[in-house]
């Protein structure tokens, strides 16, 4: 009996010093950066948005954010400083709806940072989500100010093998001006290979009425996104609208909420106008941008080149929409879905 609670010591003290030092291990590095900046000379791997972007939005050091969904993935932090003098983080959410903004907007504005300028992409087709709902389940532990409920991030095999094992067995430390990057390389980004993916929607014959959609846009704003513009004067919101391509406006009018979507964007631009600190941009009738099959890797996702091109129109103010220009925008946007031939995009075997 002596020997067998020797041996179960023996095991509870090798158990709790292995233990110990992940733990330990998991602090120091701290690869979703929950308690610290990244320490010099580790090669952190960046890659899951759910988990690193809280830590990052907490003790990054930074003056401006990127924040939306998979559309804001391929901005390069160092066009800001370069065109702006902003030294800007990437905080974005593939497919993000309203709340997942909500969620990382308050680590932002309670992280100490001095914000000064937030770059928010909207997808209108995402304020249909509730006004609780996430489009991923989140880690409530790792996006709370509470220590005490860590431990599924201490004491996490992947955390100690995918985030500090692998990296120094192969170190391959991620940009963070590029992080998150779609991973379509030059060749993705063209017509056949859009084409020969897409799929067109079943045809709709009812209507949507966009009172339904305005409703939707107007809860999903009232909590997730203007209390954040209302509590914070002196940052400026710069709201723009991505430029999905022609085959977007497909689905629209197959799924025939024409009308519904540009209520939509007539309705929230009109809201988010009234704000003294909120600039918006439009960039779905860049007839130059969505007509092009060429700049796209799928029916909605543009090269880095438009990226880079959006970012611009930041600085020089091209394609920024205001109460007067508002309506001619929309109406542009009409004429360019109205007059597009889609029977000879779709006459062409891909």
């Amino acid at each position: 009996m002596k020997q067998y609670k020797k041996w179960i010591l023996i095991f509870i003290t090798v158990f709790a010093a292995a233990a110990a030092t992940v733990v330990a291990l998991v602090i120091y590095v701290d690869p979703f950066f929950q308690y610290h900046k990244p320490i010099d000379d580790f090669p952190y791997v960046v890659d899951n948005q759910i988990n690193q972007n809280p830590g990052m939005a907490r003790h990054m050091d930074y003056d401006s954010v990127i924040l939306g969904s998979s559309m804001t993935v391929n901005f390069n932090t160092n066009w800001f400083e370069e065109l702006m003098g902003l030294k800007a983080l990437k905080l974005s959410y593939s497919g993000a709806f309203p709340k997942d903004q909500a969620n990382i907007m308050d680590i932002i504005f309670d992280s100490g940072n001095e914000v000064d300028a937030v770059f928010l992409g909207i997808d209108v087709i995402t304020y249909s989500a509730g006004v609780e709902e996430t489009k991923y389940p989140i880690p409530e532990y790792l996006y709370d100010s509470c220590v005490w409920n860590d431990i599924d991030y201490v004491l996490n095999k992947d955390v100690l093998l995918q985030y500090i094992l692998r990296p120094l067995a192969d170190p391959d430390k991620t940009d963070l001006a590029t992080v998150y990057a779609s991973w379509w390389t030059e060749e993705y980004y063209n017509k056949q290979w859009v084409m020969h993916n897409y799929v067109q929607p079943e045809k709709v014959e009812e209507e949507a009425d966009p009172e339904n959609y305005v409703r939707n846009v107007k809860v999903n704003l009232d909590a997730n996104i203007c209390p954040y513009i209302e509590a914070n004067p002196d940052t400026e919101f710069y709201i723009f609208y991505p430029p999905y391509s022609i085959l977007f406006w497909n689905d629209v009018l197959r799924e025939n909420h024409m009308e519904a979507t540009m209520k939509e964007y007539e309705y929230m631009t009109e809201r988010l106008l009234a704000y003294d600190n909120v600039r918006v941009f439009f960039f779905p009738n860049q007839e130059w941008i969505i007509c092009d099959l060429d700049n796209y890797a799928d029916y909605s996702h543009y090269h880095p080149d438009i990226n880079r091109y959006m970012t611009e129109c930041f600085v020089s103010g091209e394609c920024e929409v205001t109460e007067e220009n508002l309506t001619g925008e929309l109406s542009k946007m009409r004429d360019i879905v109205a007059a597009y031939d889609f029977e000879e995009l779709f006459s062409v075997e891909y």
